[in-house]
C-alpha cells in the first residue's frame, strides 16, 4: 500500500526537492517510489520540466498543500484545484 496520494505535495527529507506526486510505482521487489513534478517558469515565460522519482522512505507530506482531483479525464491529467 501507497503512503502517499496523488496529488500530495511532497517533499524528500535529503535534497529538500518539494513537488506534486504525480505517479506512484510499486516494484515486483516491493519497492516504492513516487514521481514528483515541480515545473519552474523561466524569465521567458516557457515551462520549464522538472521531474524525478524518489523512494517513499526519504520522503515526508508537506502539510495543507497539493492537488484535489477531481474526476479522470482519460490522461494523466489533475485539474488544477488547489487545497
Amino acid at each position: 500500500m501507497f503512503k502517499y496520494e496523488l496529488g500530495a505535495m511532497l517533499r524528500d527529507k535529503v535534497t529538500k526537492f518539494t513537488g506534486i506526486c504525480m505517479c506512484r510505482i510499486e516494484y515486483f521487489t516491493g519497492c516504492l517510489k513516487y514521481g514528483i513534478a515541480n515545473p519552474k517558469l523561466t524569465k521567458d515565460n516557457k515551462v520549464e520540466e522538472n521531474w524525478t522519482y524518489f523512494d517513499e522512505i526519504v520522503l515526508e507530506e508537506v502539510k495543507g498543500r497539493g492537488l484535489k482531483k477531481e474526476k479522470s479525464i482519460g490522461g494523466p491529467a489533475f485539474t488544477p484545484n488547489f487545497k
